[in-house]
């Protein structure tokens, strides 16, 4: 039975970072976004895990997904609460460059921000509404 890529990763979105299906990544993934850069599924976990652990109500929202022959791009906002005493909502519009290689595996993933990380920065400081 071979695996829909595009299926599994649009579920691992909607429970992100809960219950990722790390068997879609090959063992040396290198992963790049505009705070870190690695090569390595373990580094990659630890990462996800961190999220889970410092971030309150993670949501990965997918806007867009989609596969053209060794190559998925995707369109999404990450969105959380800082664990600050106002508890302010960050968030992070963005897209994915997921590479298959050979194998069909994520040998690569790079993540790119449509907002400086400065941006970022500010949102924690903003007045918050609602």
């Amino acid at each position: 039975m071979t695996m829909n890529i595009v299926q599994t990763l649009k579920a691992d979105y909607q429970r992100f970072p809960s219950n990722q299906t790390y068997s879609l990544y090959a063992e040396d993934v290198f992963f790049k976004d505009p705070l870190n850069q690695f090569r390595g599924l373990s580094r990659y976990k630890q990462m996800i895990s961190l999220i889970q652990t410092w971030f309150i109500n993670p949501r990965m929202d997918l806007q867009h997904i989609e596969r053209a022959g060794d190559k998925i791009e995707t369109r999404w906002t990450l969105s959380w609460n800082t664990p600050l005493p106002w508890k302010p909502r960050i968030a992070i519009p963005g897209r994915s460059e997921l590479q298959l290689n050979a194998d069909g595996l994520i040998a690569s993933h790079i993540d790119y921000w449509n907002c400086s990380r400065l941006d970022v920065l500010k949102q924690h400081f903003k007045e918050q509404s609602g």
